[in-house]
């Protein structure tokens, strides 16, 4: 994932339960439906990077909370719009992208909050 290095202001909830995992190749950060986070053990604790990726995750939890994306093992939707899900990838216009592509309109509002 590309993160903006200009913008790191610290969003995290205090009630938002964090925990470090090793994630699959190029994920650093996962938003989770029980309202936790998952970070990558490559991201340093404190740091920029960290606090980048904490507030992309809190922007996709919003984004669920409020019923705008939900996910399930085969499908993402958006916008109550639903786009299948298989294999580390989104069908998205007609086109298939690794999970995380900016091309995804979640993924642009996430990196707007970093």
């Amino acid at each position: 994932m590309a993160y903006n290095q200009n913008r790191n202001p610290f969003k995290k909830s205090s009630s938002t339960p964090i925990y470090r995992k090793d994630l699959e190749d190029g994920i650093l950060g996962k938003a989770n439906k029980d309202g936790s986070i998952e970070i990558d053990k490559s991201v340093k604790p404190g740091s920029n990077l960290e606090k980048r990726v904490i507030n992309h995750e809190i922007q996709h939890m919003k984004d669920m909370q409020s019923g705008k994306l939900s996910y399930g093992d085969d499908y993402v939707r958006y916008n109550s719009k639903t786009y299948p899900r298989k294999d580390g990838k989104i069908k998205y216009n007609g086109k298939w992208y690794k999970e995380g592509s900016d091309a995804f309109p979640w993924e642009k509002r996430a990196e707007n909050n970093e």
